[in-house]
């Protein structure tokens, strides 16, 4: 209820809350929506000339290369959100039945491999998976092959670092539903003699399919925008479309051809996001509730899911006496729980030694120790140059984020306009659109308006990566603020500035310092931004270390590692403890 529908007395803004977003709403509509319909233009546009023509589709329709490239991308996409959630559902249906206190403690084993920067994590796999890696040297040690197995550059390495990067997400998004699901449902149902298993498969997991459906949906757009990991652990087998995306920008300068890779890609995505609203409404992306979703759905779409639902457990019934097994032995849970949890952590664990090593190359387990590597790193004008790039960017991009993210959750959370679902979405949207496809159509627009190569250019791509979380973060905060103190302080006679400056502000503050400080691990951690954006005299540390792998692998770059996971701890510990608070 807003203070006007309230009937007390006080100040109101004069066109109500819905206009603090307004500003928001204008970064977007000239930073994402503009750059996103201009690159998207390109598509349909004579190269040189304004005339519109399908010729650039027509070149897609007849290379078959470029339709492999996209079955690869479709394909390991798909596999990467398959085994994604299949993964991590049990961990997330595990972390959901620990109590709220204590459940932070273990999430944030699952959180800091989310935060961690997908370069450092591809560097870990592969030290880990090369010929003369960790498995490989294990297996060769303990006599269980006699030559290396092919562990990398092929599909097997690609599915290992995607899968991994990606089973955080897919565990982040069904924890907040599965804590909703009542566990009296399945103890009803045990009581009534429906086996444990069946009692999963028709009451728990029916319940818990907003959850997955939406893990899957955002593993599957995430992955549809990856290039690092198959650049560095696939072949030429497994070339996805952001790679080709990169190669037509920044080798061709074929921008009418990237505009039609792009647009297949987002047409992806947008259809992968109408079947998913479909059947659950995007609501439940932020944990809301997918009440009165149902109503929403086609009564064929109700009948296809309850259909499959019933026939899944029908089949599944059988495995009662197992199922009543597993529930029964928590210890077969926990191991399995805590082996994913080992292999979520393997990639920093491993890092953790190589940054020490005597040796003057990288092999595991070092031969010895010594600290010359973060010498050299930080005795590097380069390398030292680029981290403090990477912190001033950082601090600014959080803190943009969180005033336009905080603004705009406190507009909706305040507001009853029929605009709130619109607005809703466009605030979600830069998470939803494959990151590629924002760096090409920015890269496109800095261009034109001379902020390439620029810190400024860097803030205004990762603030509108960060937005998103920022919104959802002080969002959720919101939801729990007691808005009766605001009406208290306008019944006083203090205007709405004073109550948002005394007395909303402070009360959010853990919310707020928590938002900033995601923004500023998305700022510090982004490469595909950065990859377009900085050029090569403003480059960031993600950039820096991008450039150096490709050269070689060394010591230094696990040096760099080392440090880029000690920050990234450092601010989730911060963040989860003001949570807490």
């Amino acid at each position: 209820m807003s203070l006007a529908e309230s009937g007390l007395p006080g100040r109101r803004w004069k066109f109500g809350p819905i206009w603090l977003v307004a500003p928001t709403l204008a970064f977007l509509a000239v930073f994402f929506l503009f750059p996103m319909l201009r690159l998207l233009s390109l598509s349909i546009q004579e190269t040189g000339g304004a005339q519109l023509t399908l010729a650039h589709y027509a070149h897609l329709g007849d290379n078959p290369v470029y339709w492999r490239i996209l079955a690869i991308t479709f394909r390991i996409s798909i596999l990467t959100a398959l085994f994604s959630v299949l993964l991590g559902y049990p961990v997330a249906r595990w972390i959901a039945g620990f109590p709220e206190d204590r459940r932070g403690k273990v999430l944030f084993l699952v959180l800091l491999p989310f935060w961690t920067s997908y370069l450092v994590k591809t560097f870990a796999w592969m030290i880990m998976l090369g010929n003369r890696g960790v498995f490989n040297s294990l297996f060769l040690g303990i006599g269980l092959t006699e030559t290396p197995l092919p562990l990398m550059y092929n599909e097997f390495g690609v599915l290992v670092g995607m899968v991994h990067a990606m089973t955080p997400l897919a565990i982040l998004t069904m924890l907040p539903v599965m804590s909703g699901i009542d566990q009296r449902l399945t103890q009803a149902a045990d009581s009534l003699g429906a086996g444990r298993a069946q009692g999963f498969w028709m009451i728990y997991f029916p319940l818990s399919m907003p959850g997955v459906a939406a893990a899957g949906l955002l593993t599957f757009i995430t992955s549809l925008g990856f290039f690092i990991v198959p650049a560095y652990l696939g072949g030429r087998g497994q070339t996805m479309l952001a790679q080709v995306i990169i190669t037509q920008v920044q080798e061709l300068v074929n921008w009418a051809f990237a505009a039609v890779l792009a647009a297949m890609m987002v047409a992806t995505a947008l259809i992968a996001i109408w079947i998913y609203d479909q059947f659950f409404g995007l609501s439940t992306l932020t944990a809301g509730s997918s009440g009165g979703v149902g109503r929403k759905r086609s009564a064929m779409l109700r009948r296809i899911g309850t259909g499959l639902l019933e026939l899944m457990g029908r089949i599944l019934g059988p495995l009662d006496r197992l199922g009543g097994q597993a529930e029964r032995s928590p210890v077969l849970t926990r191991v399995y729980v805590w082996a994913l949890l080992l292999f979520l952590i393997a990639p920093m664990v491993v890092v953790l030694p190589l940054a020490f090593t005597s040796a003057s190359s990288l092999a595991f387990p070092p031969p010895g120790y010594s600290l010359r590597w973060f010498e050299q790193y930080l005795n590097s004008p380069i390398w030292v140059s680029a981290t403090i790039r990477s912190f001033g960017v950082a601090f600014a991009t959080a803190f943009c984020a969180t005033v336009l993210g905080g603004f705009a959750a406190l507009a909706l959370a305040r507001s009853g306009s029929r605009w709130n679902r619109l607005i809703f979405g466009l605030m979600l949207a830069p998470m939803i659109v494959p990151r590629i496809v924002i760096a090409v159509g920015l890269f496109y627009l800095m261009a034109q308006i001379g902020l390439v190569a620029t810190n400024t250019g860097l803030v205004i791509g990762h603030t509108l990566l960060a937005i998103p979380y920022t919104f959802i973060a002080i969002g959720a905060v919101l939801k729990g603020y007691d808005w009766r103190l605001n009406q208290a302080a306008a019944t006083l006679g203090a205007g709405q500035a004073t109550i948002l400056w005394r007395i909303t502000l402070p009360l959010l503050r853990g919310g707020i310092i928590s938002a900033a400080l995601f923004a500023f691990v998305t700022s510090f951690d982004d490469l595909t931004i950065a990859l377009f954006v900085s050029g090569g005299l403003k480059s960031t540390l993600p950039k820096q270390m991008w450039d150096d792998m490709y050269l070689q692998l060394n010591p230094t770059l696990a040096a760099v590692s080392v440090v880029v996971l000690t920050i990234v701890t450092l601010i989730l510990f911060v963040a989860q403890r003001l949570t807490r608070k």
